[in-house]
């Protein structure tokens, strides 16, 4: 969306009630219109959060933006404990320096911020050097082992868990997806959540009427379906069924999304 339409985007999610909006990517800040559209979602009173790989936050003009107009929270990614580990995962050399630049930059202009340590079998042997940093910029952190199929169904990124550290999720007893939030995407479309993203709104014509459609879509995706309707460890299962849909679409083992074995 152009300037204009990302404003109308964000006066349509004002006038539903939101008041909390993530923005995120990829990375929301290689973006050209990112500080004019974070601005306006200031100006229209809608908290925000941002989620990024710090690469681009150590910028006297991001700074700026985020402290005069204050940022909710940063989510940050780590890649590595090191810049051979890092780089490795990122395929981009650099790239830990930028984001351990950015990540100092925010510590010391006073910026919320947590980290989510991404585990991978390229970088987990720096598990506790990704911890020592966040222990000595003295930031919280989420340690993120299983990684899930793309949107699209796409299974390459599987390989590239860590089985060693890949963990058991706790019960799924459902979620307020499409109820009380929602995702949108960069054309206006907007989904019960970044995952269960078909059928899905177009905001830019429907607006806030759009909005209420969700809730049905919401009921309608995250109930059992398919092999899943009827098993008798559905209290137990750690998975939500957009989830599941995306596990089938990429023929991944059965054991990585159902008790079953």
């Amino acid at each position: 969306l152009d300037l204009d339409g990302r404003r109308r985007l964000l006066e349509i999610m004002a006038e539903a009630g939101v008041v909390y909006l993530q923005m995120t990517g990829g990375e929301p800040m290689v973006d050209r219109l990112f500080a004019e559209t974070y601005t306006i979602a200031h100006e229209l009173g809608i908290m925000r959060t941002l989620s990024t790989n710090a690469s681009r936050l150590w910028r006297p003009d991001v700074l700026e933006l985020l402290t005069s107009k204050p940022v909710e929270k940063i989510t940050i990614s780590v890649y590595g404990g090191t810049a051979e580990g890092y780089d490795t995962v990122t395929k981009r050399r650099g790239s830990f320096d930028k984001f351990h630049r950015g990540v100092t930059a925010g510590v010391e202009a006073g910026l919320r911020m947590n980290l989510n340590l991404v585990v991978t079998g390229n970088n987990a042997h720096e598990l506790d050097k990704m911890k020592a940093l966040a222990d000595g910029w003295g930031l919280p952190y989420h340690v993120y082992s299983n990684i899930s199929p793309t949107i699209y169904g796409g299974d390459e990124v599987l390989v590239a868990q860590s089985p060693d550290h890949l963990r058991k999720r706790t019960p799924f007893t459902g979620c307020n997806a499409g109820h009380t939030f929602f995702h949108a995407d960069p054309f206006g479309v907007a989904s019960i959540c970044k995952v269960g993203r078909d059928p899905s709104i177009p905001l830019m014509e429907e607006g806030v009427e759009g909005l209420r459609r969700l809730g049905g879509i919401a009921d309608q995706l995250l109930g059992r379906q398919g092999g899943c309707t009827g098993c008798a460890l559905q209290k137990t299962c750690g998975t939500c069924m957009p989830l599941v849909t995306l596990y089938r679409k990429a023929k991944a083992p059965l054991a990585t999304y159902c008790q079953h074995r």
